[in-house]
């Protein structure tokens, strides 16, 4: 199992970290119910014995070992430290390991920083143009692989999710919209079900999420088990034609879920679509009409591998490949789908088992008068009746 040590660097990469350990807590607590720290859990988080001043690591051994305490595998770098004290006095201070904090009390001026977070045209900080051009030739000299990501497409994606899906804060728990109800809490822009309170959020936090939930999107195949499992490694070995040229367009889809747990192949098929439209993707650019260098589907969920296949071929001719690499697909597909975190399981005796075995209930019974409606116009020969002697 792939293990990840995440780097947070300035005021930017620590909110959007902040809400990514939220997230990733949030995730693994949906699918581990049993608190044992397993291999997926050990990818982001270290199992510690915290009893003694230096505490030690308990390592995954037999994959049935306790939670103790998970300590995030993270860095935080600051060059002033007030975001990372935010965080400290939060709700995650106890995932994170104070040793591994690298803070300065001057501050940098924002005349510093490294990050894949780009400014908007509308940015009102002077330096940000200068801050962007430099870190481009760190980015580009040092890092493998990056995921620029546009302040400006983040704002586009949260107010298109807000035309669709009005603030939780009315109450409600299902929303109508023109493709069907919409789950509340199931945006990418939400944070519900995690250690954060809805009173404690950040005005930032929206879009944090959407990067949040990118990061563990990007992963979920290294971390869960599904039928076609890739880490960051293949990313970038399947993506990345030449050493500088690893700058790739991210893209996520859906941007909420429907409340029908059924999902008909058009809407699967729209979801496909929907991640190559430029509403959809991080960075505001149109790849459609210039050229690809490779693409990258990972996918999470009920998806079958022939899903993937099909619509694979009905984008091919309206995507224009570079000639050398006409087939230049790397699927992932992950069976654990995203954490969507209702009311229902905040009330003491509320399991999610309570809902799979209520559905199985519900298919069982359509079924049975599904049974009965097709004998309609076919009905089974009659029995023969008895007979009485006289």
């Amino acid at each position: 199992m792939t293990q990840s040590v995440v780097v947070q660097v300035g005021q930017c990469g620590n909110q959007i970290g902040c809400r990514f350990w939220d997230l990733a807590l949030r995730e693994h607590a949906t699918v581990n119910k049993s608190g044992i720290y397993d291999e997926p859990l050990s990818s982001f988080f270290r199992n510690v014995d915290s009893r003694y001043d230096d505490p030690a690591d308990i390592p995954v051994g037999s994959g049935k070992g306790k939670v103790r305490s998970l300590k995030a595998r993270a860095v935080l770098v600051d060059m002033e430290e007030g975001v990372v004290s935010d965080i400290m006095k939060g709700p995650l201070k106890d995932v994170f390991d104070f040793r591994q904090l690298i803070t300065d009390v001057s501050g940098s001026g924002n005349n510093w920083f490294v990050t894949a977070v780009y400014p908007s045209a509308e940015d009102d900080v002077i330096t940000s143009p200068y801050n962007s051009v430099l870190a481009m030739r760190e980015l580009t000299e040092k890092a493998d692989c990056v995921l620029p990501i546009e302040n400006q497409a983040l704002v586009d994606i949260v107010n298109k999710i807000g035309q669709a899906v009005p603030s939780a804060r009315t109450g409600k728990r299902v929303y109508s919209s023109v493709g069907g109800n919409v789950k509340a809490g199931s945006e990418i822009t939400a944070g519900d079900g995690g250690l954060t309170k809805p009173s404690d959020e950040k005005p930032f936090d929206s879009m944090n999420n959407i990067v949040a939930n990118l990061l563990l999107n990007m992963t979920s195949s290294a971390r869960f088990e599904g039928s076609l499992n890739v880490d960051l490694n293949e990313i970038t070995m399947n993506l990345v034609p030449f050493p500088k040229l690893h700058y790739l367009v991210s893209s996520q889809s859906p941007l909420y879920s429907l409340t029908d747990v059924n999902l008909p192949p058009r809407r699967l098929d729209q979801m496909f679509s929907d991640s190559f439209s430029k509403d959809h993707q991080l960075i505001k650019a149109d790849p459609k009409h210039s050229l690809y260098l490779a693409c990258a589907l990972m996918v999470r969920g009920n998806v079958e591998i022939s899903d993937i296949r099909r619509n694979i071929e009905k984008l091919k001719p309206n995507l224009k490949f570079i000639h050398w690499n006409q087939e230049g697909w790397k699927t992932g597909l992950c069976s654990v789908p995203p954490a969507h975190i209702h009311h229902y399981t905040d009330i003491d005796g509320m399991e999610v088992s309570n809902f799979t075995e209520s559905l199985e209930s519900l298919n069982s019974l359509i079924q049975e008068y599904s049974d009965l409606e097709k004998q309609m116009n076919n009905p089974p020969p009659a029995e023969p009746r008895l007979q009485v002697l006289s």
